[in-house]
């Protein structure tokens, strides 16, 4: 073993069974082990930790995946037993943070599912170690970091590293140019990005009318990559039809309205796709780290001939439903945490 390294048992959910091998591969520090995800007749969770006498006093991580609702009552069994039998430390590694963008009230009966969501991790009872260490990936609210209480320790990695790799390693590295979506975007991101030129895109409402526009940066002849840290149904990326030359004016105007199918298949950052390429962008790329595109919404972006609204998509495989999906669907690309994590299981 590694002077000061620590061997790591790491369990993992059923749908993180792929990206929880590509860890281990990582590190002959990573051990993998097992869990029966078995459930009874009435469809409540039977669940048994393999070798439990076995992991005591050695440093115990749990891979989980918080697709949907109907999986995370089984994965909170595993996850508050694990610290209980009397491991050495234990590690909650969650590289999407599902309820993350259901952060706030904006009037009253809103429910706050985040806050819900960080109130139950808070819980995970104290292992011999003290606290567990809690690994989440680009939080869709930096303010969520503050949610959560004294019995875990957050470590709110990034996947912005992989981006910055493979952004290197394209033929035209020189001429790309990172786009921000919005100032939020921006703040966010624009210190581990600033090798790359800049755009930053800023929208306002005029009346029924919401405007993008290029609030600094040029993109004229350069590869542009669209920075986020997630996208939902796609909705807002999609390349859409038009229907008139009025279409048209608009999309190079930065306008999009509601009685226009500009608005109803693209909403606006589509529209900020079109506006860069109305300023000259050679090429348009995106790059979330968390593709969650759900009811199979990621065909919207699939390469279907000529036609194409991306040269690249890239994401990250802390979606693992989406990931399976995509495999080898252009543009589509994707970006593994499975180095990245196999660092976090050593801090």
């Amino acid at each position: 073993m590694e002077k000061g390294k620590k061997q790591v048992r790491l369990f993992y959910c059923v749908e993180c069974e792929e990206l929880a091998h590509k860890i281990a591969k990582q590190s002959e520090l990573i051990t993998l082990q097992s869990i029966n995800w078995r459930s009874f007749d009435d469809g409540f969770p039977n669940l048994y930790i393999n070798n439990a006498e076995d992991i005591r006093g050695q440093h115990v991580a749990f891979l989980a995946s918080f697709s949907s609702p109907g999986v995370i009552f089984e994965q909170l069994s595993v996850i508050y037993a694990l610290p209980r039998l009397f491991v050495a430390s234990f590690t909650l590694i969650l590289p999407f943070f599902p309820t993350g963008s259901f952060e706030r009230m904006e009037e009253e009966g809103d429910v706050a599912t985040a806050f819900t969501m960080a109130r139950i991790l808070s819980n995970i009872p104290i292992s011999r170690g003290g606290p567990t260490s809690l690994v989440i990936y680009d939080i869709h609210a930096l303010q969520e970091r503050f949610y959560f209480g004294d019995h875990v320790l957050p470590l709110f990695e990034t996947g912005i590293p992989l981006l910055k790799q493979r952004l290197h390693q394209l033929p035209d590295a020189d001429k790309v140019i990172v786009a921000f979506p919005d100032d939020g975007a921006w703040k966010r991101f624009h210190k581990l990005l600033d090798h790359f030129p800049t755009v930053v895109c800023t929208k306002v409402r005029e009346g029924d009318k919401r405007i993008v526009r290029l609030k600094e940066g040029n993109p004229a002849g350069c590869h542009v990559v669209i920075v986020d840290d997630l996208v939902q149904s796609g909705g807002t990326l999609i390349e859409c039809q038009l229907r008139s030359d009025e279409d048209v004016r608009d999309f190079s105007r930065g306008i999009s309205s509601p009685k226009s199918p500009c608005w109803i298949y693209g909403k606006w950052l589509n529209t900020i796709c079109k506006v860069l390429a109305a300023h000259g962008a050679a090429k348009v790329s995106a790059y979330v780290t968390h593709g969650v595109f759900p009811k199979r919404s990621w065909e919207r972006f699939l390469h279907n001939g000529s036609e194409k609204a991306f040269e690249y998509f890239w994401i990250t495989d802390s979606c693992p439903h989406t990931v399976k999906a995509i495999a080898n669907k252009a543009p589509f690309e994707v970006l593994s945490l499975a180095g990245s994590i196999a660092n976090a299981l050593q801090i």
